[in-house]
């Protein structure tokens, strides 16, 4: 079980390569330090990134049928979801023009074949450290104080990424503006401990209600939250945002100062846009607000859209 515990904890690398000696030599060399995925070209090695356990380094070759390495890197580098992770090109194109390339499409090291396997593990091991640290630093500073999930400047950061992105896929971009109803009433009656303890157990269990790496829930402000949901349609996200209020309606906890239920419910409103060049994320900001609003407006504890 402990050995199982810890093969769940190790970084995972993958590894890119047509070559089927070169995929076995590195994944000997790093089985016992990491968690090792392989990918024979470009296109697999995309959806291993893009996908839901995205690997925290990738050894990528150049020299690949159909899609290069360069390529291969580019779009890793164009991606929100994909940018952070660290590429090392470990290639046989050994030229200071090649390495000049390599660098300037996003990786973040080169290693020559014939490779050393002191070298690749030194390399491998410096990287995968150097990640997890600023992951540790950006997580303090783009996570709430109080709630622990991602805090407003995360949410715009992030916002803006995925709608830059949604623009160039014109894929449609979706989001839910989230607030809880009559929570001046609740901090004026129970007093501000439980108003905040009653903030950490709703953001905790709308977190815990996505089941996608790629959406965000964000603490908006005060009692506000709000959640962004790539490639999602409206009726996908009018149906999570159902589940959010079934959700906080589940935890019971009591409000018997609120005019909607005897105890705590939420309203929200949800929108979504598919970005063009001359539109903003403000304007889904706006239309979310607006849905809210009419979510309010018509009785509170509901879903506008």
């Amino acid at each position: 079980m402990n050995d199982q515990i810890e093969k769940q904890a190790l970084s995972v690398v993958l590894i890119v390569d047509d070559e089927p000696g070169n995929i076995r030599i590195l994944v000997e060399l790093l089985r016992p330090y990491y968690t090792t995925r392989v990918a024979v070209n470009g296109e697999t090695a995309l959806r291993i990134a893009t996908s839901d356990n995205p690997p925290d380094l990738i050894l990528l070759d150049i020299m690949m049928p159909g899609m290069d390495g360069y390529e291969v890197c580019r779009r890793l580098k164009a991606d929100p979801y994909t940018q952070h992770i660290p590429v090392i090109f470990i290639t046989a194109k050994d030229s200071e023009e090649d390495q000049i390339t390599g660098f300037e499409t996003g990786a973040v090291d080169y290693v020559t074949k014939p490779f050393s396997p002191v070298i690749v593990k030194a390399r491998v091991k410096t990287h995968v450290e150097l990640k997890k640290f600023r992951e540790f630093y950006e997580g303090l500073s783009l996570r709430d104080g109080l709630t622990c999930i991602a805090n407003r400047r995360r949410f715009d950061e992030y916002l803006n990424a995925t709608w830059n992105m949604s623009r160039r896929e014109s894929s449609p971009l979706s989001l839910i503006l989230i607030d809880i109803d009559h929570f001046k009433l609740f901090n004026d009656n129970y007093g501000h401990k439980a108003g905040d303890a009653c903030l950490i157990q709703v953001a905790q269990a709308l977190a815990a209600s996505l089941r996608r790496s790629v959406d965000l829930m964000a603490r908006y402000g005060g009692e506000e939250f709000a959640c962004i949901l790539p490639n999602t349609t409206l009726d996908g996200a009018t149906s999570l945002a159902e589940k959010f209020r079934e959700g906080i309606m589940s935890l019971q906890i009591s409000h018997a100062y609120s005019p909607t239920a005897n105890y705590l419910t939420i309203s929200q409103g949800a929108a979504t846009m598919i970005p063009s060049s001359d539109t903003s994320p403000d304007i889904l900001i706006k239309a979310a607000d607006a849905a809210l609003y009419r979510s309010k407006k018509a009785g509170r504890n509901m879903v506008g859209s």
